[in-house]
């Protein structure tokens, strides 16, 4: 039931694979990678609490029960993280710190490659950014964005991922860390046009199929991407970037497919996932997107396909705004006999609808998943 569940999720959110080109003898060699973005995965006090058990350990598994089938469909599921994780000293805002077990919950969930280049990153200082990345190590996630010195780095960035016969190369970066110095001799990559263009180049050099810039970028609570970015977006593009994404703003922002005019390649750029879980609660900042993408690789040339989007948003437990931090697919939750819930996902639904309806650009839908309902 599993696999068939599985199979029925990954034809519906990823399309189909055409099987034969316009030779009608001789069958066309075609691969096909299908990604995954997801926006923030913070870890506030109140979610800590919530999570805490009688026994004094911590469970999260619960937050992702509604939306693992979808990550686990796709081949590579991305998203960031900004919290640290640490063996004590567990904390929220302003700086975060996390249990073992979120981790866990998190790879659980179907996540395989995590960025950690934010300007949460150092918020427990080198101990605490060192013990993150020996965990995320230890379960075998994929991870960039930050190094223990110089020499890992180079062995190691761009991150470059390879399935399916598709070549990937991701790089990450951030605007700083909240004023934290970064500790000798780590390294957290932050937004330099120097080094990104040497990065890119380096990139390019190992021959992927595509160069994704995931970027830690952009003004909190804003629901459009201020000319600068546009402007940065622009240039990593001219640098060599296939496709964009972006997050920190906490709020979704439009997604872009460019059409590239000095060749017949297509740009993805989304300049805000939002959040994916966390304890925010201003409008707008109480859901997120999960970003589909298909790289379709037909002898050398890869292009995107299948691109679309699946609205995801964090009920409240109850009047008082308060949460067990469930993720929700947002279009197809239904809310018996309460109002005040239906009140709040309407609202983040029309928002969200609203401004991609006026300001998305190019081929890209909107997905959908089997109803989830909650009740009182």
């Amino acid at each position: 039931m599993r696999h068939t569940l599985t199979t029925i999720l990954r034809i519906v959110f990823f399309g189909t694979l055409p099987l034969l080109l316009a030779a009608q003898t001789i069958p066309t060699p075609t691969q096909q990678l299908d990604l995954l973005f997801a926006g923030d995965i913070m870890q506030h006090e109140t979610q800590l609490n919530m999570a805490r058990q009688e026994n004094g350990e911590y469970s999260f598994s619960y937050s992702f029960r509604h939306i693992s089938n979808i990550v686990k469909s796709a081949d590579i599921s991305i998203a960031n993280l900004e919290t640290t994780i640490g063996a004590s000293g567990y904390s929220g805002y302003p700086s975060f710190c996390a249990p073992d077990s979120f981790l866990y919950a998190v790879k659980d969930a179907g996540f395989n490659v995590l960025l950690y280049a934010n300007n949460h990153c150092l918020d427990k200082g080198k101990r605490g950014a060192l013990y993150t990345l020996d965990l995320l190590d230890s379960l075998q996630i994929a991870h960039c964005g930050v190094y223990r010195d110089s020499r890992e780095r180079e062995e190691k960035y761009p991150l470059i991922i390879e399935r399916k016969g598709v070549r990937v190369a991701i790089l990450n970066y951030t605007y700083g860390t909240n004023g934290r110095e970064v500790p000798a001799p780590m390294i957290v990559n932050l937004i330099d046009k120097e080094v990104m263009a040497r990065d890119i180049q380096a990139a390019k050099e190992k021959k992927p199929d595509a160069i994704i810039a995931c970027m830690h970028w952009g003004d909190e609570y804003v629901s459009l991407p201020p000319r600068h970015i546009k402007e940065l977006s622009d240039w990593l593009i001219e640098q060599g970037v296939n496709h964009i994404i972006g997050n920190h703003p906490h709020v979704i922002q439009p997604i872009e497919m460019r059409e590239n005019k000095n060749t017949p390649d297509r740009h993805l750029v989304v300049y805000s996932t939002g959040n994916l879980v966390s304890n925010m609660s201003l409008r707008r900042t109480d859901g997120g997107i999960m970003v589909a993408m298909s790289l379709k690789k037909i002898l050398n040339y890869t292009r995107p396909a299948n691109v679309g989007y699946l609205f995801t948003w964090i009920a409240p437990k109850s009047n008082d705004g308060k949460r067990d931090f469930t993720i929700y697919p947002a279009a197809t939750t239904c809310i018996t006999d309460w109002d005040y819930a239906e009140q709040k996902r309407q609202q983040f639904l029309n928002d969200s609808r609203t401004l991609f309806n006026k300001y998305n650009k190019g081929e890209i839908k909107e997905f959908s998943i089997d109803s989830v309902f909650i009740t009182r």
